[in-house]
């Protein structure tokens, strides 16, 4: 054998160490890539059941948001009628109320003007006439 082929020996050698030593992290990646394929296939079956019952969730909040729309549109007409009402309460009673109370704030303050006039009066000593 020559220096040449020892050389090549060694190479060749070293070569097959190389290629086993990366072999190893190839094989261990090869098992990781298998797991993390078993688990996305486990989670992709797993994923129905609640994309169904998301489903399922979602259908029924649309119903109880038509309900609630019902209600809104209901107030909302409850509350135009009471809104009209009061327009009309106003307008047929309120000149006539607004009267009626000016008329009898009027008359009270009269007549305890008149009372405090009598009482002034009749509290008075009575003054005798010179003749």
């Amino acid at each position: 054998m020559s220096a040449g082929q020892i050389a090549a020996l060694i190479a060749a050698g070293a070569f097959v160490l190389l290629v086993l030593l990366l072999a190893i992290p190839l094989l261990k990646l090869g098992r990781t890539l298998d797991e993390a394929t078993i688990a996305i296939r486990k989670a992709h079956e797993n994923t129905d059941p609640i994309l169904l019952g998301a489903n399922e969730t979602i259908t029924h909040v649309n119903t109880q948001l038509e309900r609630v729309d019902g209600i809104t549109a209901n107030a909302q007409a409850v509350t135009g009628n009471v809104s009209a009402l009061s327009s009309v309460f106003t307008a047929t009673l309120g000149g006539p109320l607004v009267k009626t109370a000016a008329l009898s704030y009027g008359i009270s303050k009269a007549i305890r003007a008149r009372r405090k006039k009598q009482e002034a009066k009749a509290q008075r000593p009575a003054r005798r006439r010179q003749k």
